[in-house]
């Protein structure tokens, strides 16, 4: 009965809404950063925008003082992502369970780094429904993060009282 009881949840209300013209940039600038990021594909010729960085996007524009928004997390996290993803992929294969393994490992190294980011550890499942080269750890792994962070430093630097990011 008091685990049925659990399920009810706690009592608290939501967060509050935020202003309604901040939720409005907000969703331009995420609608932007992967529309930029997709166009840049096309004029450069590789590939650099991954589904996970939706994701971070919001993350990292909607919540930019989080722990998961900090640039060493959004890069380390997306670099480890990848790697766990594709050493698993190419050194046990494309087994159900080394999939398991691959994203266990990715939660591991990013606990233990202290680059914790959510989005990045569906790194490892891309890899293996994508099966890339490790040239895939480049572009878009490591390029694309960093056009995200490149923009968030110019835009939170420049709309808002607080430096960002909050810690390197």
């Amino acid at each position: 009965m008091k685990l049925i009881k659990k399920f009810v949840g706690g009592h608290q209300e939501p967060p509050a809404r935020s202003d309604f013209k901040k939720i409005i940039i907000s969703a331009v600038i995420v609608g932007l950063v992967i529309a930029g990021l997709r166009y840049l594909d096309g004029e450069i010729g590789t590939m650099l925008l991954l589904g996970t960085f939706g994701a971070t996007s919001l993350l990292v524009f909607v919540y930019p003082d989080s722990p998961v928004s900090q640039p060493r997390s959004v890069l380390g996290a997306h670099i480890i992502g990848a790697t766990m993803g594709l050493l698993c992929l190419k050194f046990i294969g494309p087994q159900w369970w080394s999939l398991g393994i691959a994203v266990g490992l990715t939660v591991l190294f990013m606990k233990l780094l202290r680059v914790v980011h959510p989005p990045a550890t569906s790194n490892s499942i891309v890899v293996f429904l994508t099966n890339p080269t490790w040239f895939f750890l480049v572009c878009p792994t490591i390029a694309g993060a960093f056009v995200i962070i490149f923009l968030a430093l110019f835009y939170h630097n420049i709309s808002r009282e607080s430096n960002w990011p909050n810690y390197w």
